[in-house]
This record gives C-alpha cells, structure tokens and sequence, in this order.
C-alpha cells in the first residue's frame, strides 16, 4: 500500500480511437488496461476520453476498486482533437463550447478525486487573436474552471506544451506567471517531461523552482517513450522533486514502443529504480 504523502505511480489509457497513434500506453479499454496496470503495481490509471458520456461511471468505479487502483487524471483533449475546440478560439461561441466540455469532464472526474487536465485544449494565438488577447482568454477560462473544479476537492492541472504545439506557454517558469496572476488558487501545473526536454535548460532546476505550483507530471523519456528508453537523465529529476516535496503522481504519457507491455514494464521499473 502506497503512502498518502509518497509519490505514486500512475499509466495512461486511451480510450480516443482518433489517437491510437498518440502517446498513450494503453488502447484497448478500461477493463485491460486497469488489470496490466495493476497486475505490473502501478498506483493508478490517468483515462483518455473522448468525452464523460463515452465512459460508465459504475464500470470505472468498479474496476478500479476490483485492483486497487486510483484514477491519477482525467484528459481532456478529446476536446480538441474530435470536436477543434480551445479556449483560445476567436470565436466567442466556440470558447463557450470549450469550457463547457472541459467543466463537464471536471463532474466526471472530480467525484473520482481525479482533476482534469488542459493541454491541447488551451490553443494557439493565430490569425485576429493576438498572444495577449489569448493568454487573456485563457486566464479567464483557468479562473473560471479551477473554481469549478474546487467543489471537488481537485485542482485543475494546466499544461504548458512545447512551441511546435503552442505559442502561449512553453516553459514552467511561463506556467507558474501565469498561475500567478490568477484570482483562482486551484489551478496546478502539470509538467510534463517530454514538453520539458524540449523547452527548458535545465528540468531538475525547473521542476525545483517550481515544484510549489507542480501537482502532476507525465514521466516519460527524451523520445516520449518509457523512462529509460531514451537520453533523457533522470536522477537528478528524481532529486529535485523528491528533496522539493512533490506528493503526486508521475504518470506515463508515452508511446507504446516497441508495445505497450514493454512500455510499461520499462516504466514502472525506472519508477522503482528512481522513487522506490
């Protein structure tokens, strides 16, 4: 049994069949991907949906109970990708539709003690929507959520991504700006590795810097496979979040390469190798 104030263990499964090819461990169900999970010890599955209505409430329950597993997150890009929504679109009907798909996957999620995640869904600054006017939207959806997502007992996890998929914020210390500005004290941000590896001089230094504002991160590898998998050095990660106090999950947003049971076996093994 994992302490309440350790760092946990969580795997992704995907359940958007326009994303089979995107880095998600598991593709096939709930019911599959809960019982690999608890079968290699992970603490938790963080669930891809395409949206709220795709999944039964009682299944999920179910089979997280049956192995002992928590529910680490919940995504929302399904969003974006189905539907083209973002909180950043110029039209002021289409931000209305955002938030509304967002906060309904905060009801789906928050009674399971999961926050859900923006990543995809924040968009880009394009075309007539200056980077002000977008980081201004966007502030305001985050207000707007992260209090909705408070009477849940969750933060809302907001993502900064790397420049080849948004121009709004791309490193922790943008993200922790941002944050800071807002009326909200319920929004976290989730770093994630791959983003990191990317945009950032130092991860170990971000991640210490902004380890007060961090409340979930994607644990992957340089090439967005399994920790291990790539060049990406993580000892000195481990280090900063472990002496920084981190107490959430380090979830694996990865690739299934060479296959998902590789893939997760990789992961689970640095996670031992690093936090255990």
């Amino acid at each position: 049994m994992t302490e309440d104030n350790a760092i946990r263990s969580a795997i992704t499964i995907c359940l958007v069949e326009q994303a089979r090819k995107g880095p998600f461990v598991y593709h096939n169900g709930l019911a599959d991907g809960c019982a690999k999970a608890a079968e290699l010890g992970f603490d938790a599955v963080e669930v891809f949906a395409p949206s709220p209505d795709a999944v039964d409430d009682e299944e999920l329950k179910g089979l997280l109970e049956k192995h002992g597993l928590s529910l680490a997150a919940v995504g929302t890009g399904g969003g974006w990708l189905i539907h083209k929504l973002c909180l950043v679109d110029a039209d002021a009907s289409k931000r209305t539709q955002a938030k509304d798909f967002i906060r309904r996957i905060i009801d789906w999620g928050g009674p399971l003690g999961a926050p859900a995640i923006i990543g995809s869904m924040q968009g880009n600054a394009a075309g007539e929507v200056s980077h002000g006017q977008a980081l201004e939207w966007l502030a305001e959806a985050l207000d707007e959520l992260g209090n909705h997502a408070a009477q849940y007992s969750v933060p809302l996890l907001y993502e900064p991504l790397n420049r080849y998929e948004t121009n709004l914020v791309n490193r922790t210390e943008q993200g922790v700006h941002l944050i800071n500005q807002l009326a909200t004290d319920n929004v976290k941000l989730l770093s994630d590795l791959f983003h990191m590896n990317i945009e950032e001089a130092d991860i170990a230094e971000a991640l210490g810097s902004g380890i007060q504002h961090i409340g979930h991160i994607h644990f992957v590898d340089s090439n967005r496979r399994a920790a291990g998998m790539g060049h990406m050095d993580h000892a000195p990660i481990a280090k900063a979040l472990i002496e920084g106090g981190y107490k959430g999950y380090l979830s694996a947003e990865a690739f299934p390469l060479p296959d998902a049971d590789a893939t997760a076996k990789a992961t689970i093994e640095s996670f031992r190798k690093f936090f255990r």
